[in-house]
């Protein structure tokens, strides 16, 4: 059943009705807790932005049962996943990078069960697709309170909730809304951020792009047949439908005078001549490499770009912020429904800032290994159209291929992070934690996300994991204990029993508990008595002695 509001106006109040807040939104829906959102523009975004949803997401996505109708947002399955460097347009093409189809990705997965693939293939769709999709589910979900052109503004705490203040923007006329919880989703100029005095560290005003978002249908755009990018110094030329929409990222030397930028001739100048084309939007940016301070301060909880921005290479931006909300959303529903205790809350800053310093880490890596192929192209004066030898041309392929295209193929970063150290985690004295960034390792350690495999009966693994914590027991039957343990601590518990010799080799322990959002917070082999279970339940829903102190302090942040 659904949390009772109780005196509050609503249990959460979601600021920002971006992907990642209306993703939590969901989240929590999924959990039957209630919540408000508020978004201060009237409609999804008309902005491209991101144009990748990576695996991880999609497996998210599809245990909130969304991954059908965003499949059929996004381009056609059949159509690669392709980077090319060029020089121009109109010029040649020195190296091709070749990435599967979403049907292809698929069969290879199926032919690949063993635990190193993920359960859904990556996703190419933009997002002015994807909100739309996301805003359907959240109208259609009794849970959500759904409030578009409204503002947010202003938030003050105490010990038991917050009040923030909202702004009509029709009638221009403020209220306060009381919660429980707030979730500050509202992007990189945040106000939640800004309310708690909560500052960010890295790198801002990386570099200056400029976007063009424009429709075309020109035959030169596929010169060279379908591509998802045609990258070279002076841009990145992104297929947003493989039909009729583009976007091209301009980039510039450092004493650009964007005073009068002309959207149409930066097109020409990336492509080598005009096309006919309708310029749909066209904007500044500049990227950042910066992570919030922190990613809590009391009843506030930032996620998505409020909590970290970064350089679009690798695509970590709005799937990090998916990331965020699942790991949020579970989290808050658990201590709504008093099955945890609020310190469990203090595990969300402990979990996901890590995977954002991590993932920062990953974007300036990927784009240093661009300017070493934009190095190539300067060493041998080959963009802009100039005129050079094949045998030139050949050898900055070559050079390319060598670097290679990791941002688009760091399955360690998108699917292979892990809490493995996170205090609700129980670890072991076995192996390590994988950390290889660039190649995704299958590994049970307590804090990785679970292994998936398809089973016999063709069902994902991940597809039969209970919406709360489930007991995952191989060729061993359930403990009575693990019931009797979730029933005093008031815990819905799935147990799930498997028997098969090759699910015993790829999982290498009987036993495994998991956490709402597939990672696993438990593994062993033998039996456990009903007060050990219980100790590791208590353990797992932030009932440890450790979280006495972290609680302490979250208590004096809400007390100001």
């Amino acid at each position: 059943m659904p949390v009772s509001n109780g005196k509050f106006d609503t249990p959460v109040l979601i600021a920002g009705g971006g992907p990642v807040g209306m993703t939590l939104a969901l989240q929590l829906a999924r959990c039957g807790v209630r919540s408000m959102l508020v978004e201060r523009n009237a409609t999804t975004t008309r902005h491209p932005k991101m144009d990748i949803t990576n695996s991880r997401s999609m497996e998210l996505f599809r245990r909130l049962g969304l991954a059908p109708a965003l499949r059929q947002a996004a381009v056609p399955e059949d159509h690669n996943f392709d980077v090319s460097w060029i020089d121009t347009m109109v010029g040649h093409e020195l190296c091709r990078f070749r990435y599967p189809s979403v049907t292809q990705s698929r069969a290879f997965i199926r032919a690949h069960n063993d635990g190193t693939q993920p359960v859904e293939p990556p996703m190419r769709v933009s997002q002015v697709k994807i909100e739309p999709v996301l805003k359907a589910a959240i109208d259609a979900a009794a849970e959500v309170t759904v409030r578009f052109a409204t503002a947010f503004e202003d938030l003050t705490q105490d010990a038991r909730g917050v009040t923030a203040v909202i702004r009509d923007a029709d009638s221009g006329a403020t209220e306060t809304i009381r919660s429980q919880y707030l979730a500050g989703c509202d992007g990189a100029g945040s106000i939640a951020r800004k309310c708690l005095g909560i500052g960010m560290s890295g790198e801002s005003q990386i570099v200056q792009r400029f976007t063009t978002y424009f429709r075309s249908k020109a035959p030169l755009l596929r010169r060279w047949g379908l591509a998802w990018h045609y990258q070279s110094p002076l841009g990145t030329l992104i297929a947003q439908n493989d039909d009729d929409l583009w976007s091209l990222n301009s980039r510039f030397p450092e004493d650009w005078d964007f005073s009068n930028t002309d959207a149409s001739a930066l097109l020409v100048r990336f492509l080598g001549r005009q096309i006919d084309h309708e310029v749909l939007v066209a904007n500044r940016w500049t990227p950042h490499l910066l992570v919030a301070d922190a990613y809590a301060a009391g009843r506030v909880l930032l996620a998505g770009d409020a909590a970290h921005q970064y350089i679009p290479t690798g695509g970590y931006g709005m799937n990090t912020g998916i990331g965020d909300a699942c790991d949020l959303g579970w989290k808050l529903a658990a201590v709504l429904h008093g099955f945890a205790g609020p310190a469990l809350l203090d595990s969300y800053d402990a979990e996901r800032r890590s995977v954002g310093l991590r993932n920062r880490s990953g974007s300036a890596a990927h784009m240093q290994m661009r300017r070493d192929i934009f190095a190539l192209y300067h060493a041998a004066k080959i963009y802009g159209g100039a005129p050079v030898s094949d045998g030139v041309r050949e050898a900055v392929g070559r050079g390319i291929a060598v670097i290679g295209n990791p941002e688009n193929e760091s399955t360690g970063i998108e699917y292979g992070y892990h809490y493995a150290n996170s205090p609700l985690v129980c670890a072991d004295d076995g192996e390590q934690a994988p950390e290889d960034t660039l190649r995704y390792r299958p590994s049970t350690v307590p804090g990785v996300r679970l292994p998936n495999v398809y089973l016999e009966d063709g069902v994902a693994l991940h597809d039969k994991l209970g919406t709360w914590f489930t007991l995952l027991c191989i060729d061993t039957l359930p403990s009575r204990a693990w019931v009797d343990a979730a029933a005093r601590c008031g815990l819905p518990l799935t147990v799930l029993h498997l028997t098969g010799t090759s699910l015993a080799e790829i999982y290498g322990r009987r036993q495994m508990l998991i956490r709402p959002d597939q990672h696993i917070a438990w593994r062993g082999a033998a039996r456990l008595d009903t007060a050990t279970a219980e100790g590791v339940l208590r353990t797992v829903l932030g009932f440890t002695p450790r979280f006495a102190t972290a609680a302490a302090a979250r208590a004096a942040a809400a007390r100001g």
